[in-house]
């Protein structure tokens, strides 16, 4: 009796293996036509958002001169719109300086010639005080008038002077932007760029001296 149940035992054993021999290719044989295919596609995906999706390479060269036609259209070039408001914010604060100190100094200056001609019919310096503050123009002490109608033409001339170098100042900071960013264009900035700091031990390096502790830095590129 013991003897059948083993032998039963054995032959269901037996068909058991027989039965998953039988199912489970057919399971890998699935996998195997469903898995080249997908990899496939997104072979023929990534293929071809490679080629659609070219790396932009800006020229240097180009870059640099189109910002000396004009301020921002290195940047333009460059694909780095941000700097657009920075550049022209700046030449239209500078605009305005230059303008506004500029009139100035025009009218302290014909003030200044005015006072100077001794006609009493050109009295444009009267007009750089407050209305109203001189009633009558003998009250007016001229030497003190020259001397301060001299400072505000030297002072406004200095600034309109200073607003007008740093126009061309920003104009030459926008054309040195533009090449040096299309020049770095390419530079790595990947992960693998690291700077490591471990302490280091310096051998002796002539006969009788000691050996001397550190710091040794890393950098990998």
């Amino acid at each position: 009796m013991k003897q059948l149940n083993i032998i039963l035992l054995t032959c269901f054993f037996a068909i058991g293996l027989y039965v998953s021999a039988q199912t489970e290719p057919t399971k890998t044989f699935r996998d195997t036509i469903t898995l080249p295919l997908s990899s496939r596609s997104l072979s023929k995906k990534l293929t071809a958002d490679t080629i659609s999706k070219p790396i932009f390479t800006p020229s240097p060269a180009r870059a640099v001169w189109l910002a000396a036609i004009c301020p921002g259209l290195g940047q333009i070039y460059n694909r780095k719109y941000w700097k657009l408001p920075i550049i022209y914010g700046g030449f239209v604060g500078l605009a305005y300086a230059i303008t506004w100190n500029n009139r100035m100094y025009n009218t302290y200056k014909q003030a200044y010639l005015d006072l100077m001609d001794n006609n009493p019919n050109t009295n444009s310096y009267l007009n750089v005080f407050p209305k109203g503050y001189i009633t009558n123009t003998n009250q007016i002490d001229k030497a003190w008038l020259q001397t301060a109608l001299e400072q505000e033409v030297n002072i406004f001339r200095r600034y309109r002077d200073l607003s007008i170098i740093s126009a061309i100042g920003l104009y030459a900071v926008s054309m040195v932007d533009a090449y040096v960013d299309a020049q770095l264009s390419n530079f790595d900035i990947t992960p693998n760029l690291s700077l490591r700091v471990s302490p280091s031990i310096i051998p002796e390096q002539q006969l009788g001296a000691s050996t001397s502790y550190g710091v040794k830095l890393h950098i990998t590129f």
